[in-house]
Formats: structure tokens, sequence, C-alpha cells
């Protein structure tokens, strides 16, 4: 059964070329993928004029939604100006605009930005900065980082050293050497504490103290954690969870990294997703939704206490990137952010993520759902076998539904969002944060058809 709306306008189906594109994270050998035409408001639509609801936001990135003339409009003005110039030793006004604007909307004194393109080259300057940190403060040993198992943070050779996921790294190893992974933050498998979410909290940090220990604090120079971690599937924090990483963090000299390339721009209802959580790091990546995806565009953020060392005379951070800082990106995040403010959309997340939570966790009645879990407009569906057991697919029915069926169907019946199975299987969904309750049960009622459909095929 097909849930989707047709668009009468469309012209049919644009495969011109589809030989010569090399798509990401995708099966060569598989079938022609959806070719998407153009976007409005929460919803996309096909070369074959279908039309479907974004509910994953691009890739977390479209918050403000599709086709904002707007933004258009500054794009084009500001390439009219100045396309292009780099930040190697110059800067221009939209730019300086931004890390202002960045530096005054952080938590703290995350004072200083250092633009990127996305946010791996985010997360890659962030273990840079922090290797040279310490050289700079006579400490030159500290050069590990800890972070958790099943989490991504890149695909960069150092970001990719972070990165918590084997499958995703043997292709290219050997890897830069330094990486060290904890377990994360989820309760619903854990072993200990599972009907204790403080105590489980305390138990998740203490696994990083206990690391630190371990490779020896002299050199150890970062713990990089996502405030909710996406891969696995929304793991929340606990209560008291990052409190206890900051003072572990302190204790050992340790610089904390909150990697919000997805958490960040409102997902949660803030600028910031550290603030909301509670907690004060050193250092911030993020990227996505700075631009709304309307021009790519990344940053580290560091505190005056980490740019300190770099501010001595003749001192230099040799790393950058070409087009790190871009006007056009730059012009476009700017006005993105004025969006922000005027449609006041850090308060429509915290007003609706109650409702968004419990319309998802309508499909807890399902036989094959085993949890929701989630915050903000960010929430994740955990698939199994046996609600009471826990039991959860094998490999041949991951196969079956998490790169066959679901991706399909879910795309068939209306709605574009994320089955995953990089840790457990799960379905990720994170619509525009411009998205409201006729989108919310319209997400419910296409995975309730969906999952009932893929019920049958275990």
């Amino acid at each position: 059964m097909t849930l989707t709306e047709r668009d009468p306008a469309s012209t049919g189906s644009a495969t011109a070329g589809w030989g010569n594109l090399w798509p990401h994270f995708t099966r060569l050998a598989a079938d022609r993928t959806p070719v998407i035409t153009r976007g409005e408001g929460t919803h996309i639509w096909d070369d074959r004029g279908r039309r479907v609801l974004d509910g994953l936001s691009g890739l977390f990135v479209v918050q403000v939604g599709h086709g904002r003339r707007e933004l258009a409009s500054v794009m084009a003005a500001q390439a009219a100006e100045l396309a292009y110039f780099p930040v190697w030793g110059y800067a221009t006004p939209p730019v300086i605009e931004l890390a202002e604007r960045l530096a005054a909307a952080a938590p703290g004194d995350l004072n200083r930005v250092f633009f990127t393109t996305g946010g791996g080259e985010a997360v890659e300057s962030a273990w840079k900065v922090a290797k040279q940190y310490f050289k700079l403060t006579g400490r030159p040993l500290k050069h590990k980082v800890i972070s958790r198992a099943i989490a991504y943070h890149g695909t960069p050779q150092g970001a990719l050293a972070i990165t918590g996921l084997p499958a995703m790294k043997q292709q290219f190893e050997p890897l830069t050497p330094g990486g060290f992974r904890v377990p994360n933050t989820n309760i619903y498998r854990a072993t200990e504490h599972a009907d204790d979410p403080v105590a489980f909290g305390r138990w998740a940090a203490d696994r990083i103290e206990e690391a630190i220990l371990f490779e020896g604090p002299d050199t150890v120079a970062a713990v990089v954690l996502e405030p909710v971690q996406n891969s696995g599937g929304c793991f929340t924090p606990p209560p008291g969870y990052f409190q206890r990483v900051r003072e572990i963090c302190d204790k050992h000299d340790v610089l904390l990294v909150s990697d919000e390339v997805i958490c960040a721009f409102g997902r949660h209802g803030s600028t910031f997703a550290c603030a909301k959580f509670g907690y004060q790091p050193d250092i911030v990546t993020c990227a996505k939704g700075m631009s709304s995806g309307y021009a790519p565009i990344g940053a580290m953020i560091t505190t005056d206490r980490v740019v300190e060392p770099f501010l001595r005379d003749k001192t230099v951070f040799p790393h950058g990137y070409t087009f790190g800082g871009h006007p056009v990106a730059a012009a476009v995040a700017l006005a993105n952010l004025d969006i922000f403010e005027s449609e006041r959309l850090n308060e429509r997340v915290l007003a609706n993520e109650s409702a968004f939570g419990a319309t998802m966790r309508k499909l807890l009645d399902l036989p094959i759902v085993g949890d929701v879990r989630g915050d903000g407009y960010f929430w994740a569906v955990e698939l199994v076998k046996d609600k009471t057991t826990k039991e959860t697919l094998t490999a041949a029915e991951r196969e079956t539904l998490i790169r066959g069926f679901l991706p399909k169907a879910l795309f068939d019946n209306g709605l574009y969002c994320r089955p995953d199975d990089r840790g457990d299987p799960v379905v990720q969904v994170a619509p525009p944060l411009i998205a409201g309750q006729a989108e919310f049960d319209e997400i419910e009622r296409i995975l309730r058809h969906t999952l009932t459909e893929a019920t049958a095929l275990l």
C-alpha cells in the first residue's frame, strides 16, 4: 500500500548520468535510489512526483524547513558582493559577525570560533587543537581521546579514530592512533543499574575515569561526547551524567569536547545542547543546523582557557580548510539564526517535545517495537524480535529489514527517515523544527503501518 501523494507538476524521472554518481554510504550495486527534486516546508518531492514527509531534516540538518526563499536571497546577495575569500590570515564581514554571534550564544567562555565546512572537520580540528594545546602548555604526552562505544564522530582519519563503530573503520585501518572507547548511556540495554537512571549515569561516567586512569592521565587529552548519542538510537544522558564527567575531566586535566554536530541549533530546544543538559565543555563542535543545510558550514568553538596559549607571540595553529568560513555560508547561517529568533524555534521545540515523545511512544504497542527514546525533535524506535526478553534481530533479519524492506517501504508510504543498525536496529526520526502535531501524527501513522508490515517478515 502506498500512502504518498503525487505532484502533478512532475515531469518524469531524472536518471541521466546516474551511472556516474558515487553516492555516500550506499551500495553501488543497489538499484537506483530516489532522486529528490524539490522541498517545501516539512516535505520533499522526488522525480516521480511523490510527496514525502522529511522526517530526518535531510540528515538532521534542515531545521527551518525546505524552500526558504529568504535564505536563497541572502546567499545570492552575498555571492554578488563577495562570493569567496579565505580566512587564512584574512576575514570577511559575515564571518566576523557569525563568530561573534556564536560566541554570544555559547555557554560560559566559549568565545573563539574556528570555522570548517562540516562536522567531521570540526571534530578533526578539536582533536588537533587539544593535542597542540597540551604541547604548548608543557604536557606533550597528552594526545589520546576517550569516546563512547557505537558513537559516530565523522569520517576523516582522526575523527574516524574517535568513532566507536568498528565496522566503519575496518576498511581504512590503520587509523590515527589514540582513540579509546567506554560504555555509552543506553539504559535500555544496561546490564547494571537498569532500574536506577542516577546510579546508571554515575556508573557510565565512572567508566570514563577508569579509562583515563588505565591509559594514564598524562597521556589523555580529551573526552569527546555527544549530548544525545546519535548512533545506536538517541541515547540520552542519565541525570547527573555530564556533571560527573565534568568533575572527572577537571580532576585529570582532560578537555571535555561536546560534539554537537547534530544536537546544536535547536534540535533539543537550545542553541547548544550542553546548556540544556547543564554542563560546560571546553570545546564544542557543530555544523548541520547552523545554516539549516542551505550552505555547508561547521565550527569548533573553544574556551578562553584553550585558546590562551595560541595567543602567544609567533604561535600558529597549522590547520585549516579552503572553504572554512566561506562568506556565502556565513551569511546564510546568520540569516538562518535570524529565523530561529523571529520564529522562536527553540521555544517551539521545548513546547512540543513532550507531545512529540508521547506520539512516538504510541508505537510501543507494536510487537516489533522494544523501546522509544529521545529528546527534543530527535527520537528513535528500537526494533526487537521479543519485547519481553529484548531479543534483537539476527544478522539475516537486519539485512532483510534495515537494508532491504524498511528504507523503500517507508519512502513509498510517504516518510523519509533513517533505519539504522550500527548498534541495535532502530528507526530514527528528526523532523524540521517547524513541524508540529500534524507532522508528528503523520510520522506515527506511517511508521505504524510500515512496521506492522515489517513484523510479518520476521
